[in-house]
């Protein structure tokens, strides 16, 4: 279930602090590739298997062990090579995960791992086709992860939590979040590249991804009162790295947090930056950063923080190791804390290290603290330690 349940607002506010009825916890997922390479043939196949061990031993809401995994299968197809229909090409993203959450027992808000979904399910996950208007324009149309190239950057993909992926201000949003993992809706993305590093890139998306109420589902289905997303981002270049703005906007009516009836206006904006700080023959350093805002009329979280550092190819005969820490802190909306007693902010760090050990397998530990999960002051502080391993093919791939 793309939200995993907390508890909703009653009468007292004895025990944790609810959640409203529309949010829950945000997830992310680190997106598979898609896009044809240069030297790609005109169809290839990508099969990536992740799974992950990951504990909670200490705080949280209860001690204990999870087992979780994603499976990917990422269909590519370069139209032009095969029919001659210039400039188009196709995806198609299918995944299944298995359901079991971690986030159950570290009680966070913004999820430990990027690959939780709450609901077993076999999914499809994306399918468009995207038109190339000469070398500067495309055009992509159909079942789409917005998280795919809006509000992603290359440096916090190593990161297993889900905050580095899309700003929690932005997953929280919406009444079955964004179109991101793992469920997501139609939409029309058109992108313009104007120079080099400078992109221009707007979507609109159905409103509502999938079906909250059967969440192991995947439904098509544009209702009359869901509305839409529309998303807007520019790109620009950064000193070896890159710029990203973005603001968001829903245009269905949502509950107001303090209950005191609906309105329209639920949106935000954001900011990210990533660049290279140090590069050696024998390894390099990039930093991010990112902040963001969301209405805090209709979200738990109206402001958002974040950043980290990755180093790559620092041990002697590991060039392609790689290790990253980062913070992301997530505050709450005054009108959420009045209605609920929550803290200001959830606070989350983790740190990661990732091994290629072959061309197919990669390993990566990771170790998270966080800082009063789910903003609930009578939640003790979670420690949460796990171990990830993806196992990769590509095939037709040349």
């Amino acid at each position: 279930m793309f939200f995993s349940s907390l508890a909703l607002a009653t009468a007292s506010l004895e025990g944790a602090p609810p959640q409203p009825a529309e949010q829950g916890r945000p997830h992310s997922h680190t997106h598979a590739g898609e896009e044809q390479g240069e030297d790609a043939g005109p169809i290839s196949l990508e099969l990536t298997y992740t799974s992950e061990v990951m504990s909670n031993v200490a705080g949280g809401l209860e001690r204990g062990t999870r087992y979780l995994d994603n499976f990917d299968v990422v269909l590519g197809a370069d139209l032009e090579a095969l029919t001659g229909w210039t400039g188009a090409s196709l995806g198609v993203y299918g995944l299944y995960n298995n359901g079991n959450s971690i986030s159950d027992l570290a009680g966070d808000a913004q999820a430990v791992s990027n690959i939780e979904t709450g609901v077993q399910a076999v999914r499809l996950y994306e399918a468009w086709l995207d038109q190339k208007f000469g070398e500067k324009a495309s055009l992509r149309v159909g079942l789409y992860d917005l998280n795919s190239e809006f509000d992603a950057l290359d440096a916090s993909a190593l990161f297993v939590s889900s905050p580095h992926g899309i700003g929690t201000d932005f997953a929280q949003s919406g009444r079955n979040g964004p179109s991101i993992f793992p469920s997501t809706s139609l939409a029309a993305r058109l992108q313009v590249e104007p120079a080099e590093g400078w992109a221009v890139r707007a979507a609109i998306l159905d409103g509502v991804p999938n079906d909250p109420t059967r969440p192991a589902r995947t439904l098509i289905r544009i209702g009359k009162n869901e509305g839409a997303l529309l998303v807007g981002e520019v790109q620009a270049p950064l000193g070896g790295g890159k710029l990203l703005l973005g603001h968001w906007r829903y245009t269905a009516a949502f509950d107001l947090t303090d209950g005191s009836g609906t309105a329209r206006g639920n949106s935000g904006t954001y900011i990210r930056a990533e660049l290279p700080l140090a590069h050696q023959p024998d390894g390099k350093i990039d930093g991010f950063a990112r902040f963001g805002t969301a209405s805090g009329r209709f979200n738990s979280f109206d402001f958002f923080a974040s950043a980290g550092l990755k180093f790559t190819g620092w041990i002697p005969g590991r060039g392609e190791d790689e290790f990253g820490i980062a913070i992301a802190a997530a505050f709450t909306a005054e009108p959420y804390r009045a209605l609920t007693g929550a803290a200001p902010a959830e606070v989350a760090v983790e740190a990661t290290y990732r091994t290629q050990l072959t061309p197919w397998l990669a390993v990566q530990p990771n170790l998270h603290y966080v800082r009063r999960p789910s903003a609930d002051p009578t939640v003790a502080d979670a420690i949460v330690l796990g171990i990830r391993s993806e196992i990769s093919f590509d095939l037709f791939d040349r």
